[in-house]
């Protein structure tokens, strides 16, 4: 009889320890255009407003780390009739430490429909340094728009 009542004792611990994590892993499933040079994000704008500073209290540019995403762009390679399509991007690292940046985009047709998704990652850019990169898609079309979905700065060691 005791043995019945620790294995229910156990059972809504392990019940509650589950409704717990599943609440914490809750996400923002939105997405941001990728960059454009012209304006700052809503987000930048709202940190900027609110005196905030950077995740970890890492000292950088007026600029958010979003902004050292400088260009990513759908690159059309296709020729006689294969499609051939990359995406290109360029980063710079605005901060003062040595840093790994990792993004996720997704692609999107003119009428809203998810094509492709990906992440894309640059390691060990110094302060003040500029890295390119491309990766190949599957994309049948260059007619997209992409989107960052998620994008962060980490320092290396």
């Amino acid at each position: 009889m005791k043995s019945s009542g620790v294995v229910a004792a156990c059972a809504a611990v392990t019940m509650m320890g589950g409704l717990v994590v599943s609440g914490c892993a809750a996400k923002d499933d939105s997405s941001a255009p990728a960059p454009d040079t012209g304006t700052p994000t809503a987000e930048q704008q709202q940190t900027e407003e609110q005196g905030e500073e950077p995740q970890g209290g890492r000292s950088e540019t007026a600029d958010g780390e979003r902004d050292d995403l400088v260009s990513f762009r759908i690159d059309d390679r296709s020729q006689a009739g294969f499609e051939d399509i990359w995406v290109t991007w360029t980063i710079r690292n605005r901060s003062s430490e040595k840093s790994t940046y990792t993004w996720e985009w997704e692609a999107v047709s003119p009428d809203g429909t998810r094509l492709y998704n990906s992440t894309e990652i640059a390691t060990d850019v110094q302060p003040g340094q500029t890295a390119t990169g491309e990766s190949p898609t599957t994309l049948k079309t260059s007619n997209v728009k992409i989107n960052v979905t998620e994008f962060d700065r980490s320092k290396s060691w």
